[in-house]
């Protein structure tokens, strides 16, 4: 093992066993949303794509193992999330396509992107918002949601594509941010069940444009008794997002 990898990891498997992960036993876990992510992005024939913040890789994984055209760089600040990132790409055989980066959101990372994806802190410290259990790798701390998508947009090339999942109950605050210079806005609501408010959204934009805001049907995750639909099935298995 890396000596800058944590011992107490795990070997999780995603896409129906397609994926493997090695990630921290303690700590943010990787769940649904980045494979939902992932799922979510439309890029073109061998575009760029930037995983801003990408953790251990799961967003760049799951897209790397759906789209064998796409190369993917990675950037985050943890210098151990990186190493199990490297490792994982290795692992699924992608290490030819998948480079990572120790970095924050203010690393210069070109502005050549066809497509950024990010799935930024949910917890908003501001508002006290701290999701349960405390300041994780989740929780803003020095850079807001703004800070995030500014250093996404940055990235991209005119009229790329930005993708990221966030928080339902931010989404005003995510659609403020974007409006300053993206359009083409498409809104995927995440539903826990049916009849239930969503608690995550699907955002993309394109950098650049005019288009007007979109708002899908979305995706309701979990039948009454707890299973995955068979639509969310068919996406956490490899199928591409509709809508």
């Amino acid at each position: 093992m890396n000596p800058c990898t944590p011992v107490d990891v795990t070997r999780d498997l995603l896409l129906d066993g397609r994926v493997v992960v090695w990630q921290p036993r303690a700590g943010y876990r990787a769940g649904i949303d980045p494979v939902l992510l992932a799922a979510s992005v439309r890029a073109g024939p061998e575009a760029r794509v930037l995983d801003l913040g990408c953790g251990v890789g799961v967003v760049s994984l799951c897209l790397l193992a759906r789209r064998p055209d796409l190369e993917v760089s990675g950037v985050d600040a943890d210098p151990l999330a990186i190493d199990l990132a490297r490792r994982n790409a290795g692992e699924n055989g992608f290490a030819d396509r998948f480079t990572a980066m120790v970095g924050d959101i203010t690393t210069p990372s070109g502005n050549g992107f066809e497509v950024v994806v990010t799935n930024p802190p949910y917890g908003d410290m501001s508002r006290g918002t701290a999701p349960a259990g405390g300041v994780t790798a989740r929780t803003e701390t020095t850079a807001g949601l703004d800070d995030w998508i500014a250093a996404a947009i940055r990235a991209l090339r005119p009229r790329g594509t930005l993708a990221l999942i966030h928080r339902a109950d931010r989404v005003d605050h995510v659609l403020a941010s974007l409006r300053r210079s993206c359009g083409d806005i498409r809104l995927c609501p995440l539903w826990p069940r049916a009849g239930v408010p969503a608690r995550r959204v699907l955002v993309s934009a394109r950098k650049g444009t005019r288009g007007p805001a979109l708002l899908s049907p979305g995706l309701v995750l979990h039948e009454a008794d707890g299973r995955f639909t068979g639509e969310a099935d068919r996406v956490l298995r490899g199928a591409a997002l509709a809508g």
